[in-house]
């Protein structure tokens, strides 16, 4: 599958933004899909990820309550609705899908990235 993430920006703390993720050449009702994120100098960590039919979800314990993931599989879109957002959010965004069912928050469990979206909170 081939994945498009979009919707990043500059955004004051406090503030709200939903990201997408398009998927083409495959559909992603079979894939879990994930978002992770990567800030300068640091490694690339998990954020969210939801369930092939969207029966289940798992978040990073730093954005728990603030970001939620969901997924339209007839629109073949993921999205991640983050509120609430702080500066140490301020990273790129990257979706993922994973082939393999169950939870996943590595990174390398999962096969296909979309290119990354810069999310940028200021204080």
């Amino acid at each position: 599958v081939q994945l498009q993430a979009s919707g990043g920006g500059l955004v004051q703390a406090g503030g709200s933004l939903r990201l997408s993720c398009a998927a083409s050449r495959n559909t992603i009702s079979n894939y879990v899909m994930g978002w992770f994120r990567q800030a300068p100098g640091k490694e690339r960590e998990f954020v969210c990820c939801i369930a092939r039919y969207g029966g289940g979800t798992y978040y990073a314990d730093s954005v728990k309550g603030r970001f939620t993931i969901s997924r339209d599989n007839a629109k073949n879109t993921v999205y991640l609705q983050m509120n609430s957002l702080k500066p140490e959010d301020t990273a790129v965004y990257y979706c993922a899908g994973d082939r393999t069912p169950g939870i996943n928050t590595s990174p390398q469990g999962y096969d296909s990235w979309g290119q990354g979206t810069q999310v940028t909170v200021s204080s």
